[in-house]
């Protein structure tokens, strides 16, 4: 059997299938990456939620496997050479599982780095300025009588909408007809715009009929569907 007690993160979170990839996080924009791709897979694992609401993921157990005290995160027991191996940052996992297992990525080498590119582009762009327009649309910032952020946010959200419609165009899937991780990156964050941050009138997002319709088709896979309640919130 697998042994996993030398990460501290499996004293918290105890691993009931040691011998499955087990998976740190909550059905956040980031979080349902990762649950969204390990039930595409349809690879064994076993999913643990950690409570951002309470702290959780700045517990000693959860930093000894992400220092950066954020989730999503995995520890796969059959890591690289056979060897238990942990990994944090949601695009990072996105990679090594579609190149662990083969799929969801190209196998023609100018379009996996296309793909690449694609992930990469959600990860400094659509997630954070995405994010913080739910910060100032939604939550505490919501309050402040100086909108300039919120304008700022919202404007440069509206233009990487305008960059993925563009994409769209002609395309079911950003890379043609293949569902990939750049998909997968992107389907939580504009989900979560138009509907947990309720920014679509503020953003226009009708405007962007190329999105609007990925969005449907995302959402309308069942992985998807089943991956947006794992791992179940409190």
């Amino acid at each position: 059997m697998t042994d996993l007690s030398a990460f501290p993160i499996t004293q918290r979170w105890p691993a009931k299938h040691p011998d499955r990839l087990q998976y740190y996080g909550l059905p956040t924009p980031n979080g349902v990456k990762v649950s969204i791709l390990l039930e595409e897979l349809g690879e064994p694992y076993e999913a643990h939620l950690v409570d951002i609401m309470k702290n959780e993921s700045w517990t000693p157990e959860f930093l000894s496997l992400n220092s950066n005290g954020k989730i999503p995160a995995i520890l796969d027991p059959n890591g690289p050479g056979g060897k238990p191996m942990g990994l944090f940052e949601s695009g990072a996992i996105l990679l090594y599982l579609a190149d662990k297992y083969g799929r969801f990525i190209p196998s023609d080498p100018a379009k996996r780095w296309e793909t690449i590119a694609w992930v990469f582009w959600q990860m400094g762009g659509p997630g954070p300025m995405f994010g913080q327009v739910g910060f100032f649309h939604k939550f505490a910032g919501k309050d402040f009588e100086d909108k300039r952020p919120r304008d700022r946010y919202v404007a440069e959200s509206k233009r990487l909408l305008g960059v993925l419609n563009d994409r769209l165009e002609g395309r079911a899937w950003i890379m043609g007809d293949e569902y990939t991780i750049a998909d997968i990156s992107l389907l939580g964050w504009v989900r979560n715009l138009v509907g947990f941050y309720d920014a679509g009138e503020l953003v226009g997002f009708s405007d962007f009929k190329n999105v609007g319709a990925w969005l449907e088709r995302g959402l309308a896979r069942p992985a998807v569907q089943r991956a947006v309640n794992i791992p179940a919130r409190p």
